[in-house]
């Protein structure tokens, strides 16, 4: 079986993504794809795809024809063998064969091209990102617009310090000996940094699993070309991901694509949806392209710790649920005490696989910053049909596709950063929040060792 070099996926892989993809909305509506495409700055030519789709089903068409032909001379046949016996016969089975014989050629002569067609269908189809809902300001990130804001940013009577300095000064992040073990951003909590880091992820999976109601897993953090494929990091986001290479297994970028992909190729009981996961995984991304770009401290780092929200529902609940989603990220950061603002992000900000999408953005103060700490989004059903995860509905007993959303709950390093810059003392000590407290063995401070 041949693998597709740039993703590891097999051609019959490629085809079954592809073969989720709703076609036949381009074909009936392309101007209102083209136009959501173009809000999402897509560069997909989908009148080159309808042209190839076009010829292609004429190709089919042509095949299926010269198939009914065939199989009404093999009808024809079998009656002739059955009939009585003569020249006659002799000469009209000669005749069938001969015919057959051109059609089986014929067949043959197109079914390569309808091949072609279809391989080259399906390799544009899986580069095609999911459509902009229609509540999604247009427009690039400045057209991000503030929903909310919460908190108020902290202010000081002092020169607030930057989480570097505080961190490093209090013994409980070596940025230096963490650079020589792996490479830059990277980190190496230690001390009380490592117990906080663990308390953080602790808090978030309890809160979300008791009091939010969803179901705790703990999935692998390796992967096969299928899962990414599925969520949609494959193939755009191919350079972003840390390729195993002949292992054939990507380390995951969030643990969205192994908690999504639990439900991969399944049909589901409508009387189990909603289904809401909860899981940790560290998180491993490259950050291509993003040289000099907030790459100090805990700003963008190649490996960090998230609390992932997963929900797999029924298309006409995804909009309430991705609220309720919203609302669940916020939750953490209030009882974190952290001053935050919610953004829903224009359409040339969405990700490749989202409709819609809340960032939660917390206020640092050292740094005087917003520091995005959560996404929100609704996918509708574009993960869905890629990973063909379905439902039966009982009164019509008809599948249908499911619509996916996911969301940080929270992310981590960011969240680290804004607690110790807001919970900094003029000693050079964190307070610790006190959601945090019974994590941290009573621990109410991290004190300065000098």
């Amino acid at each position: 079986m041949t693998q597709d070099s740039s993703t590891g996926l097999s051609a019959d892989q490629i085809r079954a993504i592809a073969k989720g993809y709703n076609i036949k909305s381009l074909r009936d509506q392309p101007d209102a794809v083209k136009a959501g495409l173009k809000a999402k700055a897509a560069g997909a030519d989908i009148d080159a795809l309808l042209e190839l789709d076009k010829e292609r089903r004429s190709v089919l068409t042509s095949i299926d024809e010269l198939r009914s032909q065939r199989n009404a001379g093999d009808n024809e046949f079998k009656k002739l063998l059955a009939g009585p016996k003569g020249p006659e016969t002799e000469k009209k089975k000669k005749d069938l064969i001969a015919g057959m014989t051109k059609l089986a050629k014929e067949i043959d002569a197109l079914e390569p091209r309808l091949k072609e067609l279809e391989s080259k269908i399906d390799e544009i189809l899986i580069t095609i990102p999911n459509i902009p809902h229609a509540s999604v300001p247009v427009g690039g990130p400045q057209k991000n617009e503030t929903v909310r804001e919460w908190g108020e940013a902290k202010k000081f009577a002092f020169k607030p310090k930057t989480h570097i300095d505080i961190a490093e000064a209090l013994d409980i992040i070596d940025f230096k000996r963490a650079a020589k073990l792996s490479g830059s951003n990277f980190i190496l909590y230690k001390n009380e940094g490592a117990r906080l880091e663990r308390a953080l992820y602790n808090f978030m999976l309890d809160t979300h699993t008791a009091k939010h109601g969803y179901q705790e897993v703990f999935p692998p953090f390796l992967v096969n070309p299928l899962s990414m494929a599925s969520t949609g990091q494959l193939p755009k986001m191919k350079e972003d991901m840390y390729d195993l290479g002949g292992d054939g297994l990507y380390l995951i970028p969030t643990a969205e694509v192994p908690v999504t992909n639990i439900h991969r190729d399944e049909m589901l009981a409508e009387a189990d949806l909603p289904i809401c996961y909860a899981a940790y995984t560290a998180c491993f991304r490259r950050e291509a392209g993003s040289y000099g770009k907030d790459t100090r401290g805990l700003m963008r780092v190649h490996q960090f710790d998230k609390v992932e929200l997963v929900k797999i529902v029924k298309p006409e609940a995804s909009y309430d649920e991705l609220e309720k989603l919203l609302a669940n990220a916020e939750t953490i950061l209030q009882m974190l005490g952290l001053p935050y603002r919610v953004l829903v992000l224009a359409s040339g900000d969405l990700s490749f696989a989202a409709s819609k999408c809340y960032d939660l953005e917390a206020h640092a103060a050292g740094i005087d910053r917003w520091l995005e700490v959560s996404s929100c989004s609704n996918f509708e059903d574009f993960q869905a049909r890629r990973a063909n995860i379905r439902f039966k509905r009982l009164e019509t007993k008809k599948p249908e596709f499911v619509h996916t959303l996911n969301g940080s709950g929270l992310a981590l390093a960011r969240t680290m950063a804004a607690i110790l810059e807001n919970y900094q003392t003029a000693e050079g000590s964190v307070v610790i929040p006190e959601v945090l407290r019974p994590y941290m063995g009573g621990m109410d401070t991290i004190a300065s060792k000098t």
